[in-house]
């Protein structure tokens, strides 16, 4: 599952591969190509020595020794976990590939009979804390597919052999205390901390510092369990959303069909203008009628996740919300698209450029190279396409005379290459 609130807020190198333009995946896969770890930093020797250094933290921070020493009794670095963080995948899902998977017959069929079955609980959460059920049971289906994939590795385990050898041990040693504490407070044990090879927890797939500002015991047994209560587990996620400015009552977005000879540069999600300045530039509804009037006074960004060629959407602040929840846009796509479907809504209109694959991560280190030999500033060469990247491309674009919409291509790419 995806990192989530403080991993996505503060890392977001994973989340940014993928705003604006590709697919992103629900997880890191343990199989996508490892890059080698050095021996001396995994060995048992050095991992004791890492242990016996964290545990002086730890109980300075208040850890009892005892609930450290039994905690970590036959705890030993996990090859595989390391192999999931050095892993940079070579390719990546096009979205339109990502949302069938994620907005699958299936999920959208087992999400209606939870919306049935749960109904009163999400009735009372919905009513504490303002947050779309609809949202919610969409957040549930794709964070560990209604609880029934919450990962399977021991969370103190995982975060220890980040911690020890990972490539952010700062942000491990704090989510690692942060399960600790967790622990000590008695909301679950050591053998049921379960989650992701990342540490992401529960039905929420909540990391542990995020459980422990949000994670909230809506069922009143004294626990806070997003492993077990789907009422914890969907509060909790309702709890962070409405903290992360959650609009009531107000959508996360809508497609819209743009105008011919539309300024493709206002298509960033940096780009905010109330609905009412959009229907000014000529943007109808996907049905191509007149955008209604009651959202005017909205704030609404252009997204294109697919470029100029693909559908588009105005997105409001709920999906900002959702963002904070998990930075990938393609991952918020995917929560406004099915709680949309779960309510009845239409499906998508616009067409998706299905011949139009995304780039390799070496065409797109290849892309940033020749964007930055040709003077465009992408602002770094790390393969990912952020925000510095999406304006050196509509840099080339505009000198091109193309649409410019910050999207990568193979077209571009081949246009660089000449």
């Amino acid at each position: 599952m995806p990192f989530m609130s403080v991993l996505l807020r503060r890392q977001t190198a994973l989340g940014a591969l993928f705003t604006g333009l590709l697919a992103g995946s629900l997880s890191g896969s343990l199989a996508a190509s490892p890059v080698p770890v050095a021996e001396d930093r995994v060995t048992a020797s050095s991992f004791a020595d890492w242990q016996r250094d964290f545990r002086g933290r730890a109980l300075a921070e208040g850890i009892s020794a005892d609930l450290f020493d039994r905690t970590f009794t036959g705890v030993q670095p996990d090859p595989a976990v390391l192999r999931a963080d050095q892993s940079q995948p070579e390719f990546t899902r096009p979205v339109w590939a990502y949302l069938d998977t994620a907005i699958s017959p299936q999920r959208l069929a087992t999400g209606r009979q939870l919306l049935s079955s749960h109904a009163s609980t999400l009735e009372a959460i919905e009513q504490h804390y303002g947050v779309d059920r609809h949202v919610l049971v969409a957040i549930w289906g794709l964070e560990s597919n209604f609880g029934g994939n919450m990962g399977d590795r021991q969370v103190v385990r995982s975060l220890a052999t980040l911690a020890h050898a990972g490539r952010r041990p700062d942000f491990a040693h704090t989510q690692l205390l942060a399960a600790l504490t967790i622990l000590q407070q008695g909301d679950t044990s050591p053998d049921a901390m379960l989650g992701s090879w990342a540490g992401a927890m529960g039905q929420t797939q909540f990391i542990p510092t995020t459980y422990l500002s949000h994670a909230v015991d809506f069922d009143g047994n004294g626990k806070r369990d997003i492993w077990n209560s789907p009422a914890d587990a969907l509060a909790s996620a309702a709890n962070y959303l409405s903290s992360s400015r959650w609009q009531t009552g107000q959508p996360w977005g809508f497609e819209v069909h743009l105008p011919d000879a539309f300024d493709y540069t206002l298509a960033d999600t940096s780009i905010r203008k109330p609905v009412s300045e959009w229907r000014q530039l000529g943007l109808l509804d996907a049905k191509q009628s007149a955008l209604s009037d009651h959202l005017d006074s909205q704030q609404a960004s252009l997204l294109l996740p697919a470029g100029h060629r693909g559908p588009a959407f105005l997105v409001l602040a709920n999906f900002r919300s959702i963002l904070q929840y998990n930075n990938s846009t393609s991952y918020a796509l995917a929560i406004g698209l099915m709680a949309s479907q779960l309510k009845g809504q239409d499906t998508v209109i616009g067409s998706w450029p299905t011949d139009d694959e995304p780039l390799s991560r070496s065409q797109r280190l290849e892309l940033q190279e020749r964007l930055q030999a040709g003077g465009f500033e992408p602002g770094g060469i790390d393969g990912i396409i952020g925000a510095n990247t999406r304006q050196a491309i509509r840099r080339l674009q505009v000198s091109l005379g193309w649409p410019a919409d910050g999207y990568p291509t193979l077209a571009l790419l081949e246009k660089l290459r000449q």
